[in-house]
């Protein structure tokens, strides 16, 4: 990375393109009512991805994911964030105010597609790895670690094949 790339989010096209596809993988195999994938010539079992009803749901939902005891042992440090309703219904986001963490999850209508577990898990690498630049090697390191703790290392494996290629470090 140049200098002036040091503190800019160079790879967060190339990260929220990754999810995508790993989100369109989940929602065509729920389609089908089935789990089983060919994925880049391997056949593997995608994991149930957990959704959620309201964004209190997903705030016990983080709260559960920390209390895990490999949770504990890799960010012994790690505190709940709060999480709250976003306004906006195109994205969720994480913040910091003050000390505290802030997962900010749409909830209403065409919001809801940020209620379920791929995207919570995004915003909780965020809180376990707040680092600049915001989508960088720490950020994706650190989400294929959460994702294979909490839902298996199937998912480690595809989020770490389709960072790479998608070019993502």
């Amino acid at each position: 990375m140049s200098e002036g790339e040091v503190g800019r989010d160079v790879q967060r096209a190339k990260v929220y393109a990754a999810e995508r596809f790993v989100r369109t993988l989940f929602d065509r195999a729920a389609e089908r009512g089935s789990a089983d994938i060919d994925f880049f010539g391997t056949r593997l079992t995608l994991p149930p991805e957990a959704r959620f009803g309201s964004v209190a749901a997903v705030g016990r939902y983080v709260d559960d994911v920390l209390a895990l005891e490999p949770v504990r042992r890799r960010w012994p440090e790690a505190t709940a964030p709060t999480v709250r309703v976003r306004r906006g219904v195109t994205a969720a986001h994480y913040e910091k105010v003050g000390e505290t963490g802030v997962i900010a999850v749409p909830e209403q209508g065409h919001g809801s597609w940020a209620l379920r577990e791929l995207v919570v898990l995004h915003e909780m690498a965020h809180h376990l790895c707040d680092v600049r630049p915001a989508h960088g090697p720490e950020f994706t390191a650190t989400l294929c670690a959460l994702a294979e703790i909490v839902m298996g290392p199937e998912l480690g494996y595809v989020l770490r094949v389709v960072f790479a290629s998608e070019g993502v470090r």
